[in-house]
């Protein structure tokens, strides 16, 4: 054994625990927009965090990611998002609140909530 050998680190292990009903069906917790908030799907990446954005309201916004989630929060062109319009400029810029998972796009789909024509740009909610 060498000298610098520890043994088996328990930090590898584990991760994230996720709860579960009993039946074995996980609660996802999917946040969904406020009174001041919409859906919205990315349409082009500018650049400098800046994205062009297609939301439920029939509007194309020009939004960024604010500072705090701009390394957290990698957003590309298709992505599902919760975009909030500035007071200033309602109809035309915004901001990126939230980037949805796969999965909870899915969860939005069987909800009702979006549509797939949202999704491929056919029809507005």
């Amino acid at each position: 054994m060498c000298a610098y050998h520890r043994g088996r680190s328990s930090r590898g292990k584990g991760g994230k625990k996720k709860h579960t009903l009993g039946s074995g069906e996980e609660i996802i917790r999917v946040p969904l927009p406020r009174e001041n908030q919409v859906f919205g799907v990315v349409e082009q990446a500018l650049g400098s965090g800046w994205m062009d954005v297609r939301c439920s309201d029939g509007n194309i916004r020009r939004c960024r990611i604010p500072g705090k989630l701009r390394k957290r929060m990698w957003v590309k062109v298709g992505d599902i998002v919760i975009v909030e319009p500035w007071p200033v400029q309602t109809d035309e810029r915004g901001d990126i609140k939230y980037r949805y998972t796969r999965t909870q796009v899915d969860w939005l789909l069987r909800r009702g909530k979006i549509t797939q024509d949202f999704i491929s740009g056919g029809v507005f909610l």
